[in-house]
């Protein structure tokens, strides 16, 4: 996991009027919990940058009035209109205490099912875990490249020694899915097989041996009309 550092400053108050004050000067609010105490912190808004507006997560080093402490995102608010960042929460690493992240999800490869001309569905862009920071991974590394078309990877598929997933373990994290084009592609085939097996014949397709049995009927039908004639 990357590390990244934040430097902030002590408030010397709090309230709906400071936090206005903090963002009209260009700051966010921020509050450290998890630890002994809660600290109220401010910290300069563009600060944020490489921290929120980037799919990676980040181990924090955060320096608040001189005083260290290994933190992590915790939540964010952002305003409705402006999409500013408003306020923002971190949690204290206290060391091996398990700590819930969402992790985002790096498929590698080109799988077969879609190179064979299935449509590749990712289903969940971030995992939510639980484990000891130093535990958590960076990304959730998938090899998509053995996926064949019907093909899928759940959550019971991860193995990640000391962390819990916390998603049911049936829901499907990515899935290789048969697109229309193949079965369009797939069906005269079907149809043609099956005409030689003798089965069923597909929902439109014309039954194994109508055209045969058409030519036998119509010498029959010419044979009963010569017949009223005389």
């Amino acid at each position: 996991m990357k590390t990244i550092s934040l430097t902030g400053s002590p408030r010397k108050t709090t309230g709906r009027t400071n936090a206005h004050s903090l963002r009209r000067e260009g700051k966010v609010p921020c509050v450290l919990y998890g630890g002994k105490d809660i600290v109220h912190f401010e910290a300069v808004e563009k600060d944020f940058k490489n921290l929120v507006y980037t799919p990676d997560v980040h181990m924090i080093k955060l320096d608040v009035g001189g005083k260290q402490t290994d933190a992590i995102l915790q939540g964010i608010q952002f305003h409705p209109i402006t999409d500013r960042i408003i306020h923002v929460d971190f949690l204290e690493v206290l060391g091996d205490k398990p700590v819930v992240m969402d992790i985002p999800v790096k498929l590698t490869g080109t799988s077969v099912g879609v190179k064979e001309g299935g449509k590749l569905l990712k289903k969940l862009t971030r995992i939510r875990v639980k484990a000891p920071i130093s535990k958590i991974p960076g990304t959730i590394d998938l090899n998509i490249e053995p996926l064949k078309i019907g093909d899928y990877i759940r959550i019971k598929d991860l193995k990640y020694e000391g962390v819990t997933f916390l998603h049911e373990q049936s829901v499907t994290i990515v899935a290789v899915k048969v697109t229309r084009e193949v079965v369009e592609e797939v069906t005269p085939a079907a149809a043609a097989a099956a005409a030689v097996a003798g089965a069923a014949p597909v929902a439109g397709a014309p039954a194994a041996g109508a055209p045969a049995a058409a030519a036998a009927a119509a010498p029959a039908k010419d044979a009963k009309k010569e017949e009223k004639k005389k």
